[in-house]
This record gives C-alpha cells, structure tokens and sequence, in this order.
C-alpha cells in the first residue's frame, strides 16, 4: 500500500476484527468501518480511509508500513483490543498525526497510560451528541493535515527535541566529540612547537657553517591533524553561532598551510623553515590556536552545564 492514493492523503485505521465482546462481533465492526467510520473520514475530501488487515505472516510487515507512512493514523480503542494498542504503539513510536476514538460507553474504562491523550467519543445510541463527535474528528483530520508534524505522542516527545532524551545524547556526544577536537588541537601545538624548535636549531647550524650545503640538517615526522576539525565544520555539530564556525575555519586554514609547507621541507628546508620563523606566521598561529581553544573550551562548558 502506498500513503497516497488518486492524490488523497491515507488515513489509516486501526480497529478490532474479531469479535470483542457479545455486542461487538466481527460483523459489527466490519460495519462499523464500512457505513461509519468510511463516509465519515472521506467527507474529507482530500482524505481516503484504508482498515488494517489481521495481524498475520507478511501481513505484518504491510501494515507497519502503513503505520509509520500514512499522514493519518485513527485507532478505536474500544474494548482494549491487544493489536489495536500494539499497532498504536508502533505508530507512536515513529511519527505524529495520530486521532483516538472510542465509543463513550467505554470512556471509563480507557487505560491510564492512554487516558491522558485527547480521545474523541462517539456515541452510537444518541444522535445529538455523536454530531459532535463528528464535526470534532474531521476537525482532528484537517488538524493533521494541515499541521503534520505537531507532537502528539509521548514517546517522540520523550527520545527526540528539545530537552529530551535524545538531546541528552546529542549533548553527550557533543562534549565527546569537543573533547576530540581539544586533543587534537593541543596535539597539532605540540607538533607546531617541535618543527618550530626543528626549524630554529637548523637556522642556528646554518649561521655557524655560513654555508647550506654542508651541514644534515633534522627534518619534522609528524604531520598536523585535521579530522576533528573539518567534523564539526562539515557536520556543523554544534549550536554555536557564525563566528564560532569562522573561527574554526581560520584555524582549518593555517593548519593546512602548515601541512603544505611541511611537504615542501625536503625540497626548500631553508625557505620552509623560515616560513615557520616567520614572527608573523607565529603570531597567527598562535592568535587562531588561542581563540579556537577558548571558544571550545567555553562551548564544552556550557553542554556539561546542561546535562
């Protein structure tokens, strides 16, 4: 089954097939989709109405589809049928636009998990009241469609937005992946301080020889690491503001410039180590590996202050 059907959208509906109790046999419900719920819904124009199939083989796997794709999702929660609840709890579970009904007299008898969402009662012995009931589903239809993703379940409300479970564990592997991001940083300062060290000691040589041609000069092993950075500047991981993401940048760029001038060091050592001397390179490297270490550390801060 497809969500769409002649450019409609599907409202899926989940409802006992069996018989339930001594009034509500399977014939009962076969009409109380097919002369109610049916004509109802699809007064909706832009809506077509689908029944869920019983729970059996490959059948399953057809209707958790529909679950999880359908815009519109209603379940009749009279008399507590058990796949009625399991197949609400898989909707729940993936995707908002859900509409509850029962027959009021079952509005006592809801469970108490359940009783707290907004459940429409229908009313089949009372015409007056069930006018009610009609003008407030299709109400709830045209809610769905117009607003589809409002929450309206506890268990999306519950692993994912704001103060959630899964911010929790965004949060988490933010600092995480901050902490990464600092040790590479500090890393890529220490290797900084020994080709600065490696570049100095060569310049010295060179001084008392007077001449580039006959002294061995020490050559930098280790490279500057990226990773982490260009992470969080592709990922934009963080919610932090602009300026944090330029101030990353910055350091991305002298960092790979330092890699570049590094692989020319065997074929220009003298020029390579001058660039690295250089008090303005210094003063750059230096200026961007500061400032993108305060803004870490001040960002690490503040998810640690909101776990």
């Amino acid at each position: 089954m497809s969500a769409m059907s002649s450019d409609r959208a599907v409202c899926f509906v989940i409802m006992p097939f069996g018989k339930t109790t001594d009034d509500h046999t399977e014939e009962y419900w076969t009409k109380h989709f097919t002369d109610y719920l049916k004509p109802l819904i699809e007064e909706t124009s832009k809506v077509e109405a689908r029944r869920s199939k019983p729970l059996r083989g490959d059948v399953v796997r057809e209707i958790i589809k529909d679950l999880i794709v359908s815009p519109i999702v209603l379940a009749d929660l009279t008399d507590s049928n058990a796949n009625v609840y399991w197949e609400l709890g898989v909707r729940q579970s993936f995707k908002p636009g859900t509409i509850t009904i029962a027959d009021d007299g079952y509005r006592h008898k809801i469970p108490f998990d359940i009783g707290s969402k907004g459940i429409l009662f229908y009313y089949p012995d009372n015409a007056h009241k069930d006018a009610h009931f009609r003008t407030d589903l299709k109400n709830a239809i045209q809610d769905c469609l117009g607003h589809p993703n409002r929450p309206d379940s506890a268990v999306l409300e519950t692993v994912s937005g704001r103060g959630t479970l899964y911010e929790i564990v965004h949060r988490e592997e933010s600092v995480r992946r901050l902490d990464s991001l600092l040790l590479e940083l500090n890393r890529n300062d220490n290797v900084y301080e020994e080709t600065f060290e490696t570049a100095t000691e060569n310049q010295r040589l060179r001084k008392e020889k007077k001449t580039t041609a006959t002294i061995a000069t020490k050559r930098p092993t280790k490279r500057f690491r990226l990773v982490a950075t260009e992470l969080v500047l592709t990922h934009r991981y963080l919610d932090e503001a602009e300026d944090f993401y330029a101030c990353a940048e910055g350091y991305h760029n002298i960092v790979f410039g330092m890699n570049q001038q590094l692989n020319l060091w065997d074929n220009s050592p003298e020029r390579t180590e001058l660039w690295f001397l250089d008090d303005e390179t210094h003063s750059t490297r230096k200026r961007l590996f500061d400032e993108f270490r305060r803004r870490m550390e001040a960002a690490r801060e503040r998810l640690r202050n909101q776990l």
